[in-house]
């Protein structure tokens, strides 16, 4: 597990990669799904879940519509702490969250299959078979008696290349 040690400057020095590293560099490593832990450089105590829950602060500050947690979702998740026995909210959370993202890469998936075949990759495809078979024809059998149907120019000042003059024993 890669550690991430906070110092009382504010500082995160990743012992992993021996440097200083901001919050955008940790939000990278959520997304590229790399495990870390976050502790305090002097004693040693867990900041994992405060570094994540700034890091949602700062994105939820940040300009666009990456809002998540409206005012009125924030306000019901105080109300669930301030209650007698809070509800089991996290497992909930997770699980709805994991099921969400299964299904957004789900639906990725079946756009990407939907968009390569589309009519117009369709089209692209079969094009592209036919200018290979073409080329191929064309290469082949068909190009063999391409000279032998040229005509000569009508043009007397023009004078036949080698390929249409016949050989010396043909001349007889």
């Amino acid at each position: 597990m890669r550690v991430i040690r906070k110092y009382a400057n504010r500082r995160l020095y990743d012992t992993e990669q021996s440097r200083y590293v901001t919050l955008e560099d940790l939000r990278s490593l959520v997304l590229a799904e790399e495990v870390f832990k976050v502790e305090d450089a002097k004693s040693g105590e867990d900041l994992t879940r405060t570094i994540l829950l700034t890091i949602i602060i700062e994105q939820e500050q940040g300009e666009g519509d990456a809002e998540v947690f409206s005012n009125e979702l924030l306000e019901q998740f105080i109300r669930i702490y301030a209650m007698a026995k809070p509800l089991p909210l996290a497992g909930y959370l997770e699980q709805g969250t994991r099921l969400m993202m299964e299904q957004q890469q789900r639906m990725q998936e079946q756009w990407s299959q939907a968009m390569r075949h589309s009519p117009m990759e369709m089209m692209r495809e079969v094009a592209e078979e036919n200018l290979r078979f073409w080329q191929q024809a064309m290469g082949g059998g068909m190009g063999a008696g391409r000279n032998s149907s040229r005509s000569r120019p009508d043009d007397a000042d023009t004078a036949p290349d080698e390929s249409d003059t016949p050989p010396d024993d043909e001349r007889r």
